[in-house]
């Protein structure tokens, strides 16, 4: 992408995950890759999942271990609920632990008409970006003590919709409901679970999902008048996985360039 996303964190690290062990999804590129690497400048350690781009979570490897934290990428496909208890394992296996998952791979495909989304993507955009999160935190649970947090990521669209990602935004709404829906569930044991919100982030997902002038004209309708960057994003996971965010579960934030939402 020219030019390219902005994934460094712009401050020095305090520590705030000091010895944290995460699992994050989709952490090979875009926001992943961003929240990934802020949370390593705060002490974490950080196994991340991928789909297919090997050179991607190589680069990734290697900004985690510029910020002196071990990483582990783990290669395969969240839609399948035996790789996500093989994740976990391998995350447990590396460190010893998990402290915090951060659910954050998803996938997305432009359609205008829904007549023309087949069942075939309507299930893989679901199973991606659904199902997915559903298998990574049931895997993860078990593992988890008090003091624990999952982040989910969500969108914009789950608020306002769109008229040309119908499928996509349905998903970004039931992860909203399973965001609250799990904090509920979890809060006697300790364990937070919020979610982010994003609006138009400058990421690879962008140039893979629209056409030229898509890509030229991406962002430009939000209050600010231009997308963000992935690192204007991460702060908000290194928050809310922080122990500033105790008081904090069933939320989700909002960097979206100035677009008001409800909830």
């Amino acid at each position: 992408m020219r030019p390219a996303p902005e994934y460094l964190p712009r401050f020095k690290g305090s520590g705030r995950l000091e010895d944290k062990v995460v699992l994050i999804t989709g952490g090979d590129s875009g926001i992943g890759r961003a929240a990934a690497v802020a949370m390593a400048r705060e002490g974490a350690y950080i196994a991340f999942v991928y789909l297919e781009e090997t050179k991607d979570a190589d680069d990734t490897v290697q900004l985690i271990e510029a910020e002196n934290r071990r990483a582990l990428s783990i290669k395969g496909d969240i839609g399948e609920e035996k790789f996500c208890q093989e994740a976990v394992q391998q995350t447990l296996q590396a460190f010893g632990k998990l402290d915090i998952l951060v659910n954050n791979a998803a996938e997305q495909h432009l359609e205008d008409r829904l007549e023309d989304i087949s069942a075939e993507q309507l299930e893989r955009t679901f199973r991606s970006n659904v199902f997915g999160y559903f298998y990574m935190t049931k895997a993860a649970l078990p593992h988890m003590r008090e003091g624990s947090c999952i982040i989910n990521t969500t969108s914009v669209t789950a608020y306002k919709g769109s008229a040309h990602l119908m499928d996509y935004s349905a998903t970004r709404g039931a992860i909203v409901s399973f965001t609250r829906s799990l904090s509920q569930a979890v809060v006697d044991r300790g364990i937070r679970v919020n979610a982010v919100a994003p609006g138009p982030i400058w990421t690879p997902l962008v140039a893979a999902s629209f056409d030229a002038e898509g890509v030229e004209n991406f962002g430009k309708n939000t209050p600010m008048g231009r997308p963000g960057q992935p690192r204007e994003v991460a702060p908000c996971y290194v928050f809310l996985a922080s122990d500033d965010a105790s008081y904090m579960t069933g939320q989700v934030l909002h960097p979206n360039g100035g677009t008001i939402v409800a909830g």
